[in-house]
């Protein structure tokens, strides 16, 4: 039984990196841990026999999974006790485990690539029904796994940690009501329970949330959650997160028009109208993203993306992760953004 504590420096943070050391070593009877460290590298302890730790060094030089290593340290040391098992080791909880490696990876990733981020993201996010009905499980499911706590926390921590200032997530839009009053009662339920527990994360992380869209027509219970939320988170703007809820965009224009008719004014400019409109203050989206293959933006704020980059994906909603949205603010840094110039 020999051991060895190997140090694995590059993109090995917010990429599955541990689990994937975790099942390797299951898998292969090796003993010991896998934890992050706070310079963005890995610090991994195995014991085994000479040979097993030879081939999970040269393993891990193969970039196993979505890593890119760059280096490995490697000490051997005196078996003093022996590990039961192979652990993970987190940072605090889960969700600030998670937190911590995706910031180390945004960095790390800024670094790398030179990436210009939008200071305003918005998603469309589709597919929910179609991802669950491939996989054979009622389409709440696909809700409840699109719009779950730890999913859009992941999200919005990555564009936070890409360098993006706001991000709008259309959770609702005005032609969904027409859908089953069961699908929508669960979609609400789901929302409820993800404002409320908003409420820590925004205190903690000085996040601001606002709700895009009408509030008349949703059920007391929601409705007074997100006047809850955006009152208590009023006063920060470290980021901002806008739920896009019973929005559509012609609804919008139409409600923006009536607010001008009431104060009576004649003759109002494009420099104007913005301010009647729910994002009044807020800059124009610079990036949006629509998951599952459709190319349409579906009437998603159509006067403030006169001059948005569209970035379309064929993955489900459900599916769309961290290194997804990485991919699309890669991208957009690619494009040359004329604004109607030369």
């Amino acid at each position: 039984m020999e051991e060895a504590e190997i140090k694995v420096s590059g993109r090995v943070q917010g990429v599955n990196f541990r689990n994937t050391i975790k099942s390797y070593c299951d898998t292969h009877e090796i003993k010991g841990y896998v934890m992050n460290s706070r310079d963005g590298s890995v610090t991994i302890v195995i014991q085994g026999k000479n040979d097993k730790i030879e081939r999970f060094i040269a393993w891990v030089n193969s970039n196993p999974g979505f890593s890119k290593v760059s280096k490995v340290d490697i000490a051997r040391k005196e078996v003093k006790a022996k590990y039961s098992g192979f652990e993970i080791i987190r940072e605090g909880n889960y969700f600030v485990d998670k937190a911590k490696s995706l910031s180390r990876l945004g960095k790390l990733f800024i670094r790398e690539e030179k990436v210009r981020p939008p200071a305003h993201i918005a998603i469309i996010p589709d597919g929910n029904r179609r991802w669950a009905k491939e996989k054979g499980i009622p389409g709440s499911f696909g809700h409840y796994t699109a719009g779950s706590k730890e999913h859009i926390i992941e999200l919005m921590t990555e564009a936070r940690n890409l360098g993006c200032k706001y991000l709008s997530i259309w959770g609702f839009s005005t032609e969904n009501w027409k859908r089953d009053s069961g699908e929508i009662n669960a979609i609400f339920d789901l929302i409820i329970r993800n404002v409320n527990s908003f409420n820590e994360l925004a205190q903690q992380n000085q996040i601001r949330f606002r709700h895009i869209g009408r509030k008349d027509k949703f059920p007391k219970k929601l409705r007074g959650a997100l006047i809850k939320l955006e009152k208590l988170t009023e006063r920060f703007d470290n980021f901002n997160v806008l739920l896009c809820l019973d929005y559509g965009g012609r609804d919008e224009i139409i409600r923006a028009v009536n607010k001008l008719l009431k104060t009576g004014k004649k003759k109002i400019s494009e420099e104007d109208f913005p301010v009647y409109l729910d994002t009044g203050g807020i800059p124009d989206p610079d990036l949006i993203i629509r998951t599952s293959g459709e190319q349409r933006t579906s009437g998603f704020m159509p006067f403030q993306s006169a001059y948005a980059e569209l970035y379309f994906t064929d993955k489900y909603f459900p599916e769309f992760n961290a290194a997804d949205l990485r991919e699309a603010v890669k991208e957009f840094g690619k494009r040359q953004r004329r604004f109607g110039g030369k």
